[in-house]
């Protein structure tokens, strides 16, 4: 049976339910990077959330939101790290277990973080079939409930989260912007912004090298034979059907960046914001430079999905 859609009542509800657990995260703001781009900008920090990313809000919704029975088998997910990590540290929360399914090559050292906060590994392929093969392979092993890295409704519904607070915290908006990959936090995005304001645009920053959901909204069918070629890890998977239909539903709208404009955007916020982000994290910056005209003379939203960086492997 297809999972209905979710709303934006679920953020709602998302938010009363992880707020003993979630951190709430500053927004950051920059002369300098407004006089840049034209634009007043205000930059969500998730990479001041718990584990490091906004990824901890969906899974900690998703994991509070199991009955006691079902949650004592425990969870089960695969991902590169982000959400294999956060999915790990909310199970801990709430004393059950947690299996991540990882592709080889992720990232060190958020294979172990996702370790750390005592998540058992499972690895796998590289591709996107084989760590679905896997995650279904430990699920039928182990009873446990599978967590979809961004098309579990209850995932997408805690990642809005981050938008609630954004716009709580710096007022009337003119457009939000978000990285994607999987698509969970550009619609959780978009379900809480026109849960305010209907009108509200919303857009997704997306690598030229992964750019299957630009691909998939101009065909109007999901793309999912592709190999990406991009800096960004934590974009590199296909989109989810549920988060498509979202999409097209919230009429978000998928900006290119290439690698280099990315990089260059994640050196300006290290220097000018002060803080440590992922290149993931930096399309968002990258997006408003790369189109002023989308954006110039407006009060923008940008979430910075996180910072868990390879600080021995850093782009420049």
């Amino acid at each position: 049976m297809t999972q209905p859609l979710p709303s934006a009542a679920d953020v709602l509800a998302a938010a009363a339910r992880i707020a003993p657990y979630a951190a709430r995260t500053p927004v950051l703001r920059s002369r300098t990077l407004d006089g840049l781009a034209g634009a007043r900008l205000h930059f969500k920090a998730e990479n001041f959330q718990r584990m490091g990313a906004f990824k901890f809000r969906g899974a900690c919704n998703a994991v509070w939101s199991l009955d006691p029975e079902t949650a004592a088998r425990g969870v089960v997910t695969h991902s590169s790290g982000n959400h294999g990590a956060a999915l790990a540290l909310a199970a801990g929360d709430r004393g059950i277990p947690a299996h991540v399914v990882v592709p080889e090559g992720a990232v060190a050292s958020k294979l172990a973080a996702i370790q750390a906060y005592g998540a058992t590994l499972h690895r796998c392929a590289t591709t996107i079939a084989a760590r679905e093969a896997k995650a279904a392979e430990v699920q039928a092993l182990t009873g446990a409930t599978l967590v979809h890295p961004y098309a579990d409704p209850a995932v997408i519904a805690g990642q809005g989260t981050a938008t609630l607070e954004l716009l709580a915290e710096a007022g009337p908006l003119d457009a939000v912007i978000t990285p994607v990959g999987g698509g969970g936090l550009v619609c959780g995005a978009a379900l809480a912004a026109h849960g305010r304001d209907p009108r509200l645009p919303v857009f997704g920053a997306e690598p030229e090298g992964a750019a299957e959901t630009f691909e998939s909204l101009r065909l109007g069918r999901r793309v999912t034979e592709f190999v990406p070629d991009t800096i960004c890890d934590g974009l590199r998977g296909t989109v989810g059907e549920v988060n498509l239909a979202l999409m097209r539903a919230h009429g978000v709208r998928i900006l290119r960046v290439s690698d280099a404009e990315t990089v260059a955007a994640m050196r300006l916020v290290w220097e000018r914001l002060k803080v440590i982000v992922e290149p993931s994290c930096a399309t968002v910056l990258a997006a408003v430079l790369r189109y002023p005209d989308h954006f110039a003379g407006q009060r923008i939203g940008l979430i910075l999905s996180g910072g868990n960086v390879d600080l021995a492997a850093l782009p420049w």
